[in-house]
């Protein structure tokens, strides 16, 4: 086990299943012996706004807060959330990117844009954010639902744990009816 703790951000849009994904890295975590610090927005998550859930495993994690310039990762669900919270990753953390925009109300009333090619935006930054069109996988799975475990199959590249550690956590956090098309989720994921 690592004595330095990893420091992981999960950001979306309330509904894309931010907590889903959060929970399962924690479990991940635990399961492999981590001790665990999660702290998460669900008020924002009924409203369809901000949601971003802060996860610190390591030997010993004293808080769940993950502060500016102290992320290994962002895990962004939407490419607006991913921009917002760039700023927290470590100059040599990771970025990855779902390629999905949902318009905030401010936009789709008119009273402000939606900025124009965001991963340009964060290259300029010196973010090389690693891209996924998890909604298109998932739509071509046949559940748009499984974005956050296409997320987690991207995610699962850059950790330490094995397939067979996520796919348990995964198999016991989804209903069973839904567990098939999770593992396919989670497979088409890492294959990115």
């Amino acid at each position: 086990m690592t004595d330095s703790t990893k420091n992981i951000l999960v950001v979306g849009v309330g509904g894309q299943g931010v907590i889903l994904a959060s929970n399962a890295l924690s479990e991940v975590a635990m399961t492999r012996g981590f001790d665990v610090k999660k702290n998460e927005a669900h008020g924002q998550s009924q409203r369809g706004g901000t949601v971003p859930s802060h996860i610190r495993y390591g030997k010993k994690v004293y808080v769940p807060i993950i502060t500016r310039g102290e992320a290994d990762m962002v895990l962004a669900f939407e490419e607006l959330e991913g921009l917002r919270f760039a700023h927290f990753l470590k100059p040599e953390g990771k970025m990855i990117l779902n390629r999905q925009r949902i318009y905030p109300p401010r936009v789709s009333s008119g009273m402000d844009t939606y900025p124009e090619n965001i991963p340009e935006i964060l290259r300029q930054h010196e973010i090389d954010a690693i891209e996924v069109d998890a909604l298109e996988i998932a739509n071509k799975l046949g559940n748009p639902l499984v974005v956050s475990t296409v997320l987690l199959g991207a995610l699962s590249n850059l950790l330490e744990f094995t397939t067979e550690e996520w796919k348990n956590v995964i198999n016991k956090l989804v209903p069973q009816k839904h567990r098939d098309v999770n593992m396919e989720a989670f497979e088409a994921g890492k294959a990115v």
